[in-house]
């Protein structure tokens, strides 16, 4: 069966009528971000949480980092902390187009959420985004306390290029030794720049994240061909050869996503390194196919199985 046949009624009648994911143009897609936002992220305010834009020091000669933070106004502190890294393909996306998820996030979990701002290819290729999202874990752990976070609870979490950067930012943790993490919580993750696995020949359908979009952003953040030789595991972390000694981590993903074999493989290194590792694969679901067709049995089960995953893994 091919990608369209394999789809639920619900899911084939959402991408009827979507629009192409189209990257050709990448300042295009930037201008067209906003419509696609307003759908998949407005759901009205979520009251009692104070939100604040910081700035912590860039990599040396490198701008300051945007790091935008939630706060409930009832916290109790210290609380958990939980960076989170937004999507995009590494070249589109904001830190505020997800500020209702990071306001319920930072209630639903009694945690204070830091977003960070990254600097988005090509403009900025690799290391560019990675170092500023660990930038902005630094500078979570070392404000820990004028923040109301426990400093020994800090996790990260990303989304599509966010899960990327996240497993990328798990690895420059582990290296550097500067900043310790509790979990990794990695959700459809853009892991390999290879483009090899049969997921990624599979999924080419137009209304989706596919194949076309997938080589034009990863070549688009590394400066160069996707898949090309002498690329780091900090840019793609499938590339690491050594998980051993990372923070335990959550994988989630759909059947039907272009990263699902990706996800699978990382899932299994990372337990066979050593590190406790949590995989959940969704039947019927596509890239983002939660934030598109909320409504959905399998879209409730993939938000609550997350949500329980950051739960445990912040308050145990």
């Amino acid at each position: 069966m091919d990608f369209e046949d394999r789809l639920d009624d619900q899911s084939r009648a959402y991408l009827e009528t979507s629009a192409d994911v189209d990257l050709s143009d990448i300042s295009k897609a930037r201008e067209n971000l906003d419509d696609l936002v307003a759908d998949l992220f407005a759901q009205g305010d979520v009251p009692g949480v104070d939100v604040e834009n910081h700035w912590a020091p860039g990599p040396p000669g490198d701008p300051d980092v945007m790091v935008r933070v939630y706060t409930p106004m009832d916290l109790q502190g210290p609380a958990p902390g939980y960076l989170w890294i937004h999507g995009g393909g590494m070249v589109v996306g904001t830190a505020s187009m997800e500020d209702h998820q990071s306001k319920s996030t930072a209630v639903e979990m009694g945690c204070v959420v830091a977003s960070v701002e990254y600097r988005l290819a090509p403009e900025n290729p690799h290391p560019a985004p990675v170092e500023d999202c660990y930038a902005a874990l630094k500078w979570l752990a070392d404000n820990s306390e004028s923040l109301g976070v426990d400093p020994k609870r800090i996790a990260i979490g990303g989304a599509s290029a966010g899960g990327g950067l996240a497993a990328a930012v798990a690895l420059l943790t582990r290296d550097r030794g500067e900043v310790e993490i509790i979990f990794q919580q990695l959700i459809y993750p853009m892991l390999d720049d290879r483009n090899i696995t049969h997921a990624s020949h599979f999924v080419q359908h137009p209304k989706v994240w596919n194949r076309q979009s997938n080589i034009i952003g990863w070549s688009a953040l590394l400066g160069k061909p996707a898949g090309s030789d002498d690329v780091s595991a900090y840019a793609a972390p499938a590339r690491a050869e050594d998980l051993s000694g990372l923070a335990p981590a959550f994988v989630i993903v759909g059947e039907l996503d272009l990263f699902v074999d990706e996800s699978i493989d990382y899932a299994m290194r990372l337990i066979q390194a050593g590190v406790s590792t949590e995989l959940h694969v969704f039947a019927g679901a596509f890239h983002g196919s939660e934030l598109m067709i909320k409504t959905s049995e399998t879209s409730r089960r993939f938000i609550e199985t997350t949500k329980a995953a950051l739960r445990q893994a912040l308050h145990g």
